[in-house]
C-alpha cells in the first residue's frame, strides 16, 4: 500500500530542492564572476606586455590605481612591478 505524502511534506521537499538550486545558481554566478575577472586581468597584462603603443599608458594607469584598490599586504605583494612603480618618486603623472 503506497502512502501519499502530505502537503506539508511535499512543500518541505520542494523548499529543499529550491535551496539546492539557489545554491547551485550562486556557485555558477561566483564562478562566472571569477572567470570574468581573470580574463579581464589577462587582457590588461597582455596589452601591457605586448602593445607598445598603449602598454606603457596602461601600465602607468594600473600602477596609479592598484595600490589604492588593494587593501591586503599579501595582495600587494603579488604585484611588485605595479606597486613599486606607484611608490617610486620618478613615476610619471
Amino acid at each position: 500500500m503506497a502512502t501519499k505524502k502530505s502537503l506539508a511534506e511535499r512543500i518541505a521537499q520542494l523548499d529543499a530542492k529550491k535551496k539546492t538550486l539557489q545554491a547551485r545558481q550562486a556557485r555558477l554566478e561566483r564562478t562566472q564572476d571569477t572567470r570574468r575577472k581573470v580574463l579581464l586581468g589577462a587582457l590588461i597584462l597582455h596589452r601591457i606586455e605586448n602593445d607598445p603603443e598603449n602598454g606603457e599608458r596602461m601600465k602607468a594607469w594600473v600602477a596609479k590605481e592598484l595600490p589604492g584598490f588593494l587593501t591586503r599586504e599579501t595582495d600587494k605583494e603579488l604585484f611588485p612591478e605595479f606597486i613599486s612603480l606607484a611608490d617610486s618618486p620618478e613615476k610619471s603623472a
